[in-house]
């Protein structure tokens, strides 16, 4: 995994020492690893900092018990996280998820690769990420808003628009952040608007932000396949989940010429070759919150496929936005095999170490999650610059703004990895361009 480094491969094994039954820590430290070989032969300061120590030691692991009550009067116990990684660039910045899949290792390797996202956004955003293993689904408004104002009573003294930022993440739509921002202000009797991102227009939220992580994807995947003289237009595209990120992935998707063809959820894959209407999608997801495969009612084209894999369908794209390590060896495999040139993450850390490796092998165009989905926590930090300047965007320019962000980003990462001797490879170029940055200021600022 790392080239025979004796040095990373210590500080690889010291972690998952230390860090024992955190699997989705330890990929997400030992991807960022395998690349750095070539930095500290340039940077030996950066070794004698303990840079890469230090940043597998969150600053803070924020651990409570979050007690609620439903609408019966009974009392639920789930546990509460907050890590916050890194402040070496800004303030802490990352989101929240409610899913009961939740545990340490879950938030410790989102905060992880959120200090290298933020950091290839060029906004000054440290990392950090939270949640907790409560699950909304099913729940009434009420009993949502018992657990949130519960969840921020142990959390609100550790926030702060200068001192960590949260947002929303899988479960936590702007719904969960109007009342974790009620209880917020209740607590410290402040209307802080920055404190939190995500939030409904009309008090302080940021157009573009519901389409931002699938916009931003798209734009990516747009500069990496036109340095390839390669675009979207005429191309079928197949993209896992159907949340906010698929849904507006796919919108922009078929703006730019492409065809979707393919997307699913928890249960099954939606199949048509006539092209996705992403607007019945909307209808079914967004406002009536049913599962995906009510579309097959609507589209007599479309095929329903009961827990079938996304990733057995012939594609051009590949756009992967639903879950970590959804794409595994095998899958990336079927995918080479029939035919896809370009891959895209739109979730956080969606291939496997095997898959990757795959498409690499194969000379497929891949655009790692720490570049691809930067745009929802890019314009997260728009908003915060709004909220702290007390103005309001238009969507147009809001959206001018994430795709100059995302074009800045591919172009550092691809001129990184071209630096270091990997053209073409953005994982080695993402991983690079961001822990540099990130080192270099923790150098400046010493040992703290």
């Amino acid at each position: 995994m790392f080239g025979g480094d004796e040095k990373l491969e210590s500080i690889y094994k010291e972690v998952t020492d230390r860090n024992p039954g955190e699997a989705e820590f330890h990929q997400a430290v030992g991807e960022v690893l395998s690349s750095l070989s070539p930095v500290f032969a340039k940077y030996p300061e950066f070794c004698d900092y303990k840079i890469i120590e230090r940043l597998c030691e969150p600053d803070r692991q924020i651990i409570f018990r979050v007690l609620w009550e439903d609408e019966k009067g009974e009392l639920h116990i789930n546990r509460g996280f907050r890590v916050q990684f890194n402040n070496a660039l800004g303030p802490y910045k990352g989101g929240l998820r409610f899913h009961p899949s939740v545990y340490l290792g879950t938030v410790k390797f989102l905060g992880f690769e959120q200090i290298f996202k933020n950091a290839l956004t060029g906004m000054p955003l440290g990392g950090a990420k939270g949640g907790s293993d409560f699950d909304p689904h099913g729940k009434t408004d009420r009993e949502i808003m018992n657990f949130c104002r519960r969840f921020m009573t142990e959390l609100y003294q550790y926030l702060g628009d200068e001192t960590d930022v949260p947002a929303g993440d899988i479960g936590v739509g702007s719904r969960e952040i109007g009342y974790l921002f009620g209880q917020y202000k209740r607590l410290t009797h402040r209307f802080e608007a920055g404190v939190i991102t995500g939030k409904r227009l009309n008090w302080g939220g940021s157009k573009v932000r519901t389409e931002a992580t699938g916009y931003g994807l798209v734009y990516l995947m747009d500069e990496m396949l036109k340095d390839h003289k390669k675009s979207f237009d005429g191309m079928k595209v197949t993209i896992s989940g159907s949340g906010n990120v698929a849904i507006y992935a796919a919108e922009k998707v078929i703006q730019l010429g492409g065809k979707v063809i393919a997307m699913s959820d928890s249960n099954g894959v939606i199949h048509d070759e006539s092209g996705i209407n992403v607007e019945t999608i909307k209808q079914i997801k967004e406002v009536e919150r049913k599962r995906i495969k009510e579309y097959a009612k609507f589209h007599e084209t479309a095929a329903y496929y009961d827990g079938g894999n996304i990733w057995k369908i012939e594609t051009d794209i590949a756009l992967p936005c639903a879950t970590e390590n959804e794409i595994t060896g095998r899958d990336a495999e079927t995918l080479v095999k029939n035919g896809v040139i370009a891959v895209g993450e739109g979730a956080n850390m969606p291939t496997t170490f095997e898959g990757i490796k795959v498409f690499l092998d194969a000379g497929i165009l891949f655009a790692p999650a720490k570049a691809a989905n930067a745009g929802g926590v890019a314009t997260s930090a728009l908003e915060m610059v709004q909220n702290g300047r007390h103005d309001v965007w238009t969507f147009e320019y809001t959206d001018k703004r994430l795709k100059e962000i995302m074009k800045d980003i591919y172009k550092n990462c691809s001129g990184t990895a071209e630096e270091y001797g990997k053209p073409g490879n953005l994982i080695m170029g993402a991983n690079v361009a961001a822990f540099i940055k990130v080192a270099t200021a923790m150098v400046d600022q010493g040992i703290v």
